[in-house]
């Protein structure tokens, strides 16, 4: 029974250190990390290719990077998962006629990258695929790769757009191609 509550306890340990150290890497996250991971080039760069997958498919694609979250959201023990949930409905990607838009979310201060996807797509590739585009996308961040890692994110999320709408023709473009820098 001793043996099982020092577990406990050192699993709590351990929980806490890491909430604390995540707090801080937030915290100390400088304002201008975004600029230098990802260049106005960059943006532009994947503003393009965004619209470039849009002209074959009629779903819709946002990317949002945001360098860390603030205070309050870590004190609640917010998720980059939770958080690109709540970019998703800010951004209005839920707001497409044919519910087929896709959030690509990078939050830098955990390299976490997290794809949020409309029902009217997500019913048809599923949980599994958008994880294997993050895992890819957060193995090239790892290396330094951000605009490779992105521009290969994109292009996986294109695909799955290209094959689950086939021959429809792109309509007008109902959001933004721009990146949102958070």
């Amino acid at each position: 029974m001793a043996v099982a509550a020092g577990l406990v306890v050192v699993a709590l340990r351990g929980a806490g250190e890491m909430k604390l150290a995540r707090m801080l890497r937030h915290l100390t996250m400088p304002q201008w990390r975004a600029g230098q991971v990802l260049s106005r080039g960059a943006l532009l760069r994947i503003e393009h290719a965004i619209a470039a997958s849009e002209s074959r498919h009629s779903g819709q694609i946002r990317f949002a990077v945001e360098n860390a979250l603030d205070l309050h959201a870590l004190l609640r023990g917010e998720s980059a998962r939770e958080r690109a949930i709540e970019v998703f409905a800010a951004l209005r990607v839920w707001d497409t006629e044919h519910n087929n838009g896709v959030l690509i979310y990078l939050l830098l201060a955990d390299r976490d990258v997290e794809i949020v996807a409309d029902r009217g797509i997500h019913k048809r590739v599923g949980s599994r695929a958008w994880e294997e585009v993050c895992r890819e996308m957060e193995a090239a961040f790892r290396q330094g790769r951000f605009e490779a890692g992105l521009l290969g994110g994109i292009a996986r999320v294109s695909r799955y757009l290209e094959t689950s709408f086939p021959g429809q023709v792109p309509g007008p473009n109902e959001l933004p191609d721009r990146p949102v820098v958070l």
